[in-house]
Parts: structure tokens; sequence; C-alpha cells
């Protein structure tokens, strides 16, 4: 029987780095741990030290204890304010984004309120392999592009698409429109 503190951290590194859809090269460069010392930790040539540990968690979006399988159970009840300014991810004068969802759940499921001004445009690099995006649009008429497909959306529609390519919403109408975004990352298949 293994003691009760044994953990298999290099199992569960790779684990979670494959289920962010990174490689070794993009959690080097999140955690500022080295890609060598990242494929040492995976094959258990190497015993990280908790600041490591803290470095790759952080470089994950994640606790160190959520790494190491010794966090708590999430809670079950958050509430967000409406004018909590640390939700606010993009505000200037094309749109406003605020983030719906807890912080702590970045690279899960995000969801968002977007208000996009006349003319606003948001583009968005790839995201990680097999992201997808949820629009609803709650207000005016956007143009949606995403891996070569674009359509325009009312009141009321809604659109499912790719987001591990460039992707592009825009406001075609005249006044500001408001739209629900649900980005939900998936591991590698």
């Amino acid at each position: 029987m293994k003691p009760v503190l044994e953990l298999d951290i290099g199992t569960r590194v790779r684990s979670f780095r494959k289920r962010a859809g990174l490689s070794l090269e993009a959690l080097a460069r999140a955690s500022g741990v080295s890609k060598a010392m990242l494929s040492q930790i995976e094959q258990s040539k190497a015993n990280p030290t908790v600041v490591v540990m803290y470095k790759i968690a952080q470089g994950l979006g994640m606790e160190l204890g959520g790494l190491m399988g010794l966090d708590r159970p999430r809670r079950r009840f958050e509430v967000i304010r409406a004018d909590d300014a640390g939700q606010v991810f993009v505000s200037n004068e094309q749109a406003t984004v605020r983030t719906l969802s807890p912080l702590s759940m970045e690279k899960d499921v995000e969801f968002y309120e977007v208000r996009l001004e006349p003319n606003g445009v948001l583009d968005s690099s790839a995201h990680f392999q097999n992201t997808e995006e949820y629009l609803s649009v709650a207000r005016g008429r956007i143009v949606l592009e995403s891996a070569g497909e674009t359509v325009t959306l009312r009141k009321g529609d809604s659109a499912h698409y790719s987001a591990d390519v460039p992707h592009r919403i825009a406001n075609a109408g005249r006044s500001a429109a408001q739209i629900y975004l649900v980005v939900k990352y998936r591991p590698e298949a």
C-alpha cells in the first residue's frame, strides 16, 4: 500500500496540461518553468519543489492544491455582482466584456456579457485546441466570423463555433449590441 502522502505528481501535471490543451512549450511560457524541467517532472525523473509546483499550477490556471489533488471541494454558491470592477475583462471605446463566471473557472468554462458599440469589433486569436464558443444575441445585430464562415445574427439568435481558430464578432447595427458568450475548453481528443 502506498503512503498517504505519496503523490504521482508527474502524471497529474501531464494530465492537467493535456486537459488544458497545452504543449510543454506553452506551459513553460505560461509558468516560467523550463520545458526541460517540465518534461523531467512529467516523466517522474525530477521531484519539484513547492515553488515550482506553484508556478506550474499558476501556468495551468489552477490552485496548487488542485494540481496536487489536495484541494477542497469547490464552493457551490458564488455571486458575481453587477458593479464588481474586478469582473470587467475589457473596457474600451468599442467594447465592454464582463466576466459572469467565477474567475476560478478560467480555462474550464467561461461566461461573458459583451456590449459592442456601433462598429465595435472583438477580434480573437485562436484559443487552445478544441475550444468552442456559444454566443447568443440579446440586443442588436452582429456579424460572426470563424473557420471561414460568416453569419449575421439578430436578437434571439444563437451560434456555436470553433474558437481554436482566429474569430471575430462585429456590431453590424447602428446601436449598441449586447451578447452573451460561453467559452468551453475541451481536452485534446
